[in-house]
């Protein structure tokens, strides 16, 4: 049967093969930019990308089989709106938290997260940026393959177009207060 399972595992699957070429490209870019002086350091830093791209995998699996467990743990949120819409603002400022800290980190991220981290970093532009243009874009797709193939929105509602404005804005708010001191403190900066 439909299982939206092996679909979110193909879209990842298709996520990290971008990551993969786009760190690639980012790659040559700054080896011809360097006059191939950076070469040999360069490829044996591309390797752990892209070992690290790979690894995003397997990751995932073990990340949705724990989102299964908790959800069955939770209990359901009540019909109150106020509730539901708190619980709802507590997610998003969360999950916006916890990407910005794993890419800030350069651990290895989700492959929702990392194909934003990739993006952001080949076109230069902030990760909270391009979160929220990416997510835009997969709303608009969304909607678009609703219409087209249901004749009406389909998994669209305003849970999901508060995600994605506001995780993309806790992500941009927390690294502009936190980002500096946290590269400090783990060691990344020497500031």
């Amino acid at each position: 049967g439909f299982n939206f399972g092996n679909i979110t595992f193909l879209l990842y699957s298709a996520f990290v093969v971008v990551e993969i070429v786009l760190h690639i490209f980012r790659n040559q870019r700054y080896s011809r930019e360097a006059d191939g002086t950076i070469a040999p350091a360069a490829h044996r830093d591309l390797k752990l990308v892209l070992l690290m791209d790979l690894l995003q995998l397997p990751l995932s699996l073990v990340f949705t089989r724990f989102m299964n467990l908790f959800s069955a743990l939770l209990p359901a949120p009540s019909d109150n709106m106020l509730s539901r819409l708190l619980i709802l603002a507590a997610g998003i400022i969360l999950t916006g938290i916890g990407a910005a800290m794993s890419l800030n980190m350069r651990i290895i991220p989700n492959p929702g997260d990392g194909i934003v981290q990739a993006i952001s970093d080949f076109i230069h532009k902030s990760v909270g940026f391009t979160k929220n243009c990416f997510d835009l874009f997969n709303i608009c797709l969304t909607i678009s393959v609703g219409l087209i193939f249901a004749h009406h929105l389909v998994g669209i509602g305003i849970g999901t177009v508060l995600a994605v404005i506001g995780v993309g804005r806790a992500i941009a708010a927390f690294n502009h207060f936190f980002k500096q001191p946290m590269a400090v403190l783990s060691g990344m900066n020497e500031s």
